[in-house]
């Protein structure tokens, strides 16, 4: 009965190390996370300000393949956001990108 005991508890307690190592990391509600990990994964605070390494033809090759079409006047603000016009499905549309590579559209 001991030894039933003592492996159910083992089996309990390994079986929660394998979910802890699964768990996603809380969100955050400010800007002061590392750069995005994955492509597909958007800041929910974006665009974030910070010191922006994308030049200006990097910024516009990311924001393209975003979708995004006649990208005009691009410019990087005093927040390190480039910033510039673009159309995306037959709308003119301002869009951000920040030093994460979050792209975003108002």
């Amino acid at each position: 009965m001991k030894n039933f005991l003592l492996a159910g508890v083992f089996l309990g307690v390994t079986t929660f190390g394998a979910l802890a190592q699964t768990a996603t990391p809380p969100a955050t509600t400010d800007g002061d996370t590392p750069a995005v990990a994955t492509p597909d994964t958007t800041n929910p605070t974006a665009p974030v300000a910070g010191s922006n390494s994308f030049t200006e033809q990097q910024a516009k090759d990311r924001i393209n393949e975003a979708g995004y079409t006649e990208i005009t006047g691009l410019k990087l603000d005093e927040t390190g956001v480039w910033r510039a016009t673009a159309m995306k499905d037959g709308k003119s549309v301002q869009v951000a990108l920040d030093y994460q590579g979050n792209i975003v559209a108002n």
